[in-house]
């Protein structure tokens, strides 16, 4: 059973360096060819972003694989037989969490490297070293806590109910919903400034275009995300009366009021279609087989990692086991994501009124440019990692032609951060 489970994960990882393979000799060779959408410059600066991205992705699925192989071979058992406590409980968390911040510290070097080296290169990086360690510091403090009553949690239906796995998927499905409730306010805690939109014209169309949608929020608020990041982006948090509208100060900067316009009327097409209750539903199934699966494991696995059964252990390989399982159902997810995508572009560009579908198109190509985001990808690349069509594909629903976008004033505002 052992060897089948190391085999299963073998697999993933090959198949996921493939894809990244595939994609690298697609962007190298595209790259050279004439530019699309973006000026020649950008196009192949945008390509020489991707092919680094997925470069360092195949290193870190080979580190990856190299730790899996670790933890099933000795590593689960060193760590136990290395933790010495009286209170079950206790020794369960302790066990967990000691896998987490192994897990964590060894992709350190990874987090500096992408941080200050490839977004340094590409000119995304505005967080000096001190940001990056107190926000590290911040995240591994709140992995610590949170993830200490979560592991405690599960430990407790673990010894408590003979469908404990059931029982463990609805509190992590709870857990999953009340992080999309809390997260705006958690940033805004620990992260990034939120402070309520300054320009009251913007703040009314805003606001108006929330009313055709029925959207409900608490206000709409501006993100100093510069401080960190050059990369525009824009996002709708929580649930209720507890939702929120956050622009990132990036986005004002470079879109036209028209244009963020239609970004938020599309971001409000995913709220009147439902599609964060689809995502989070797709999330639940993907929980629901996970914990299925691992939750009626054979004995013999146990056996032959020579482990007697504990929650700590079965935690673990959920842990080690849920990119597997996620990467077997993003293809679905991604199917299910890109359709909706498209129908709130469509929507968008409805919202934002009489030539919305230019401004969103507009808004597509200035986030494509800003964000150094190469438009063309392998097919195989696109099936396995896209929850967004390609900026190409959309343009075409959207039936703007590359030549009706307002090219003059995007070159203008783009040609500063060349």
């Amino acid at each position: 059973m052992l060897m089948t489970v190391v085999a299963i994960y073998t697999l993933y990882v090959l198949i996921s360096i493939y894809t990244s393979v595939m994609q690298i000799g697609y962007v190298n060779s595209a790259k050279r060819k004439k530019a699309v959408l973006l000026s020649d410059a950008d196009f192949l600066k945008a390509g020489n972003y991707a092919v680094a991205k997925e470069k360092m992705s195949i290193v870190s699925s080979f580190i990856d694989y190299l730790m899996f192989i670790a933890w099933m071979g000795f590593g689960i058992s060193y760590l136990s037989n290395s933790m010495v406590f009286e209170d079950e409980a206790i020794m369960n968390v302790a066990v967990v969490m000691g896998f987490i911040v192994i897990n964590s510290v060894i992709s350190l070097p990874f987090s500096y490297y992408e941080k200050f080296i490839l977004d340094e290169k590409f000119g995304f990086n505005k967080s000096t070293m001190a940001q990056w360690i107190k926000d590290t510091l911040i995240s591994f403090v709140m992995t610590l806590i949170l993830g200490s009553l979560v592991v405690w949690g599960i430990y407790t239906i673990i010894s408590n109910f003979a469908l404990w796995w059931l029982w463990s998927f609805v509190f992590i499905f709870v857990v999953v919903v009340l992080i999309n409730m809390l997260y705006p306010a958690f940033r805004a805690m620990f992260f990034d400034k939120l402070t309520p939109l300054q320009d009251e014209n913007l703040d009314a169309e805003i606001k108006t275009l929330m009313d055709k949608t029925g959207f409900v929020s608490s206000g709409v608020f501006v993100s100093d995300a510069s401080k960190r990041d050059a990369r525009l982006n824009a996002y709708f948090g929580g649930f209720g009366k507890a939702k929120r509208v956050v622009l990132y100060d990036t986005l004002i900067e470079k879109l036209s009021t028209k244009e963020l316009l239609a970004v938020l009327g599309h971001e409000l097409g995913h709220f009147a279609h439902g599609d964060i209750y689809k995502n989070i539903g797709l999330v639940g199934a993907m929980l629901f087989v996970m914990f299925g699966i691992f939750g009626n494991l054979p004995e013999s696995l146990y056996l032959e990692m020579g482990i007697a059964p504990a929650p700590y252990l079965l935690m673990i390989l959920l842990i080690l086991f849920m990119p597997v399982l996620g990467f077997i159902m993003m293809p679905i997810m991604g199917i299910v994501s890109r359709h909706n995508e498209y129908e709130a572009d469509k929507m968008g560009s409805e919202l934002a009124g009489n030539g919305g579908a230019v401004e969103l198109a507009n808004a597509l190509k200035k986030l494509v440019t800003e964000n150094k985001s190469f438009p063309l990808s392998h097919p195989i690349y696109i099936f396995f990692h896209y929850t967004h069509p390609p900026v190409l594909e959309r343009l075409k629903e959207l039936g703007v032609d590359v030549g009706d976008i307002d090219k003059s004033s995007l070159e203008g505002k783009c040609e500063a951060n060349i």
